[in-house]
């Protein structure tokens, strides 16, 4: 383990969620004060299965579990049963049945006797195996249905008597009103007797606890799912079995680094034994990996009978569906926010889902497109005499493979129109990828203005995937997981244990939680992302891509009840400050005489950017309900949606509530477009700057004309900011530049490219602007990082 080292640093600082003086409180309740559900033990499964089971319900629930075990039975019994007791011979009609009393075969002529069937069944000894497996596998999974329905019953009796919520009101809820009302309770019941009350962020740590671990280590490029092929090039493999395999890993399994729901096991968050901990884990990831490798046919045999009985009728129903889209599993885990609900993910990309498949669309090859054409058309041609011929006589349709021959070709035509495109289609990449942004929140800078290059689209490709790859990836999954688990992940078994260690931290009434999580811009600001001045932060302790000023504005969007600490709420209030300015028409309170021509274009181009988006406000503004006059507000105040509904109607509640949703749902995409093209500005800006002082520490003062020498303000004359400036290429940087105690040694970034890995061809791309000597080897690596002040940048 001698070549195991690490870039990340131990985060010396503590947090608090809790009131002054009350962090180390244990509530006192009086014995007949309490209730059935006073002080529950695992709140994180608790509160998961609050926000699992609003919008489906007790009925709904039960009825998936049952159909799940069901499902299960029928499709390794039907397996077993079309494998070994069907006679293909007969069916097939390639051996003749004597009747007595009818001349036609009929279906049950082809199914082996009972004796024949079940004497095949005991001559295969890997049908046996499989029933085995299957059949304990099964009984797991019917103790865990009986578990779960008791559960369920429980989360069922809070809702209707400690929530006051009826099952009819529960599927037009919106999230924020339920945990309101948990807010409430919290003071009467005392679901949690470590905190005199909970807040939002609370509730949102315990659901998504280990979800805002995955979330970092996929940011900060720890979890091996990027790869460099020989033919296919960079690629992204990240399935359910791979991501099954990491939380198994991590937190629940076996042999995990949290010894329960809510805590890691003290000795890794000590660094004295920090290489005998990565030697223990990885041996224990190579152990699972081997587990993975010895069951892999039997999983793979399952996903491959799983999808055929999924996909089939549907690729024959639809068979233009496996040319369809979806957001990818790495997509998801990327494009999430800290403290990001499932629900309020899936709903925010499926926003985007439409312009993004538009943007796909752009990139059809017009060679392509001609063949398709002419494919198109030669099997229209064949279809067409055949089903001319079926419609004269339908005994046509007896003659061997015709029916064959018109399925296939009908699938040979679908195929081909998804590669036609659609005539009246505008190519304007660049708008569709703004609308993109808008919705899913994260974009590498090097996108902006590349919109139409194929570079783009096939980087884009890997967060937005065909249906058809996805199944093909999930089909692979058990013979490629095990090789990435012991050849990729147990490499990374130092950092992995680092990463814990340095980003954990212990918040009172809720347990370890990823510090990353807590959105704390002095911690883990960026200083690209209008945190410059109010980050502390490292290189290291950087969430890449404004993950931490993004996930701060979308939470506090979402929750305005939020009590946020001071330096928090002085950033919210400015971001929301100068967008609202900028919104509304007054760009700046300098008088545009005073400003520079590149500084003019910058606001103009910012304000049209927002007001392009306020004509999606109007119809709600201008609406004729009473109640919602308030929903203008909503951006810059906070407003419940109960208060804004109270006195009205239950239905007129839920819609203003639903509205009210909306609402914050298109604030949230004004201010990352906002906070995308300030980040995008100030990086030019940036590189000019580093461009002229480099350009003339290069030149001797002999050689500098006088006139440059007078002139006030040479940069702005001789080198504007041009758009075509290449922003990849790397430039120093004093106010990041990192300084060790000893040697002096550069490391590099725990990210050298932006979005996770994702650069230009042949640049580099790194996101801090700072010159990177040779690369140093691990082994010397400095012992300690001194925090620099990462000023105005």
């Amino acid at each position: 383990m001698a070549h195991f080292d690490t870039e990340y640093q131990r985060l010396e600082a503590s947090y608090s969620d809790s009131p002054p003086g009350e962090e180390n409180l244990l509530m006192h309740v009086p014995e007949g004060a309490k209730s059935h559900w006073h002080h529950i033990e695992n709140l994180d499964l608790f509160f998961q299965r609050i926000s699992f089971y609003m919008k489906n319900g007790f009925t709904c629930m039960l009825l998936g579990e049952i159909f799940e075990l069901v499902q299960l039975l029928f499709v390794v019994g039907f397996t077993v049963f079309l494998a070994n007791c069907v006679d293909y011979d007969i069916l097939f009609a390639n051996k003749f049945v004597n009747h007595t009393d009818s001349s036609k075969v009929t279906l049950p002529d082809a199914f082996l006797p009972v004796d024949v069937c079940s004497a095949r069944i005991r001559d295969n000894a890997f049908v046996i195996f499989v029933l085995i497996i299957s059949g304990v596998f099964w009984l797991h999974r019917l103790v865990k249905f009986l578990y779960n329905v008791c559960c369920y019953w429980e989360i069922r009796s809070f809702y209707i008597n400690a929530l006051k919520m009826t099952m009819s009101e529960l599927p037009y809820a919106t999230w924020q009103e339920v945990q309101a009302r948990i807010v409430e309770i919290q003071k009467e019941h005392q679901i949690c007797i470590h905190k005199k009350e909970l807040t939002e962020l609370d509730i949102y740590h315990r659901i998504l606890r280990f979800k805002n671990y995955m979330v970092a280590m996929v940011n900060k490029s720890l979890l091996p799912v990027r790869f460099r092929l020989p033919t296919l090039g960079e690629s992204v493999f990240y399935t359910r079995g791979l991501k099954y395999n990491f939380e198994l890993i991590f937190f629940w399994g076996p042999g995990s680094l949290f010894e329960n729901e809510w805590s890691l096991k003290p000795e890794y968050k000590r660094g004295g034994n920090r290489l005998e901990l990565a030697d223990r884990l990885a041996s224990r990831i190579l152990w699972i990996g081997i587990a993975n490798l010895l069951l892999c046919p039997v999983i793979l045999v399952w996903q491959i009978l799983y999808a055929f009985f999924s996909y089939t009728e549907v690729i024959k129903r639809e068979p233009g569906s496996l040319g369809a889209r979806c957001w990818s599993l790495y997509g998801r885990c990327y494009l999430r926010h800290f403290n990001e609900l499932d629900h309020e993910l899936m709903s925010r990309l499926s926003k985007g889902y439409k312009a993004a498949s538009k943007y796909m669309n752009c990139f059809l090859s017009p060679l392509l497109t001609v063949v398709a054409k002419n494919v198109a058309f030669f099997a229209g041609s064949l279809l067409a005499v055949l089903i001319a011929l079926t419609i004269y006589d339908e005994d046509v349709l007896a003659v061997e493979h015709v029916l064959t021959s018109i399925t296939l070709l009908g699938v040979c035509i679908t195929v081909c129109r998804s590669f036609i495109p659609d005539k009246h289609m505008v190519f304007c990449p660049e708008q569709l990828l703004r609308v993109i942004l808008a919705h899913i929140h994260y974009m590498p800078d090097h996108w902006q203005g590349n919109a139409h290059r194929y570079e783009t689209r096939d980087q884009f490709s890997q967060l937005f995937q065909y249906k058809a790859v996805f199944i093909l990836e999930e089909l692979i999954s058990p013979v490629v997981t095990p090789i990435i688990l012991i050849f990729c992940l147990r490499r990374k078994s130092l950092e992995i244990i680092d990463f814990f260690r340095n980003f954990t931290v212990e918040v009172v009434g809720v347990g370890d939680t990823c510090s990353f999580a807590q959105m704390d811009i002095r911690q883990h600001g960026h200083p690209a992302w209008m945190s410059a001045g109010k980050t502390e932060a490292s290189i290291y302790q950087q969430a890449e891509d404004g993950k931490t000023e993004l996930s701060l504005m979308h939470f506090a969007i979402t929750n305005p009840q939020w009590q946020p600490p001071q330096e928090t709420t002085q950033f919210i209030s400015q971001l929301k400050e100068r967008v609202h300015r900028e919104a509304t028409g007054a760009a700046s309170d300098t008088h545009p005489l005073s400003l520079s021509e590149s500084e003019v274009h910058a606001k103009s181009k910012r304000a049209f950017i927002l007001l392009s988006f306020t004509h999606l406000l109007i119809p709600i503004t201008s609406s004729s309900c009473p109640h919602f006059r308030y929903i203008f507000a909503f951006s810059f105040c906070r407003t419940d949606a109960r208060t804004v509904s109270s006195g009205s109607s239950a239905w007129e509640g839920q819609l203003t509530s639903l509205v009210l949703s909306e609402y914050a749902s298109t604030e949230m995409s004004i201010h990352a477009l906002y906070m995308h093209e300030l980040h995008k500005q100030q990086s030019r800006g940036e590189l000019s700057r580093h461009t002229w002082h480099r350009q003339e520490s290069d030149e001797s003062s002999d050689s500098v004309p006088d006139e440059v020498r007078s002139e006030p303000n040479p940069h702005s004359r001789h080198f504007p900011r041009s758009h075509t400036f290449p922003t990849t290429r790397a430039s120093s940087h004093s106010s990041s530049q990192r300084r060790y105690s000893g040697p002096t040694t550069v490391v590099r970034s725990a990210r050298g490219v932006p979005m996770g890995g994702w650069a230009e061809e042949g640049q580099a791309a790194p996101r801090h602007h700072e010159t990177l000597p040779e690369e140093s080897s691990e082994d010397d690596m400095p012992p300690q990082i001194h925090k620099v002040d990462a000023g105005c940048v």
